[in-house]
């Protein structure tokens, strides 16, 4: 079984995969996390395991771990794609794992991956197997942050639950329309882009706003919140099969 660990800002998560199904998920943060891989480690015959991380704080932890094949995801992990990033040492690793993900379950097809999260992310693959780039922008609630922090009279609002009216009513419901309607705007504008460039393309849509915001998004898409997981899954299994064919 493979261990993928994913490190962000604020939590750790601890996926298990068989293969290619997802059985056991586990979220923790960095004062927990040694008794949260014991507990794994205690419940699977974990073989291999991949970290991506931001912060790097419990790299420590992972090195000492009882598991023979350690992958820690950096620029210079070999991936399944042609990488055409001019500054691929600044490319994020969750990047590098969601256009594999992409690639993994969509093979020999454009891709868009938006990734909603802290910042929003846009990562095209075509279907020639060439990451050619993408976008990013600032997501939910870094927008609602910004108008509080960079106004004297502006609240500071949480994300609203399920659609909003384009036309508010109230300094409430107008920003709340700018801030979701606004986000709409731009993620239609962007596939309807994509598509009209590449014709044929699958749009995926995960990260922690994605259910925020499927429901107003009238284009076909592909929701799926463990995307990112499931990209570090396909890079671990990648890595093993190289390793495989060295033997």
């Amino acid at each position: 079984m493979n261990l993928i660990i994913d490190e962000g800002n604020t939590r750790i998560k601890l996926a298990v995969f068989k293969d290619v199904q997802l059985v056991d998920l586990m979220i923790s943060n960095v004062k927990d996390f040694k008794e949260a891989i014991d507990n794994i480690l205690g419940k699977h015959d974990i073989k291999s395991l991949m970290i991506s991380s931001v912060t790097d704080e419990v790299n420590h932890i992972v090195d000492d771990l009882p598991v023979v094949h350690k992958v820690f995801l950096s620029h210079e992990t070999s991936l399944p794609f042609a990488n055409l990033y001019e500054t691929p040492k600044t490319l994020g690793v969750d990047r590098m794992a969601l256009v594999t993900g992409a690639w993994s379950q969509f093979p020999n097809q454009n891709s868009l991956v938006i990734d909603a999260g802290t910042c929003v992310t846009y990562d095209f693959i075509n279907k020639e197997g060439q990451y050619l780039g993408g976008a990013i922008s600032p997501g939910l609630k870094m927008r609602f942050k910004s108008m509080s922090f960079f106004t004297k009279k502006l609240p500071d609002l949480e994300i609203p639950l399920g659609t909003v009216e384009i036309i508010g009513k109230s300094t409430k419901q107008s920003m709340e329309s700018g801030v979701l309607n606004g986000m709409v705007f731009e993620m239609v504008g962007a596939i309807e882009h994509y598509q009209q460039k590449f014709k044929d393309v699958n749009i995926i849509l995960t990260g922690g706003d994605a259910n925020s915001l499927c429901k107003q998004l009238k284009n076909s898409i592909f929701v799926n919140p463990n995307f990112l997981l499931e990209g570090l899954n396909a890079v671990l299994t990648y890595q093993n099969k190289n390793e495989a064919k060295l033997k």
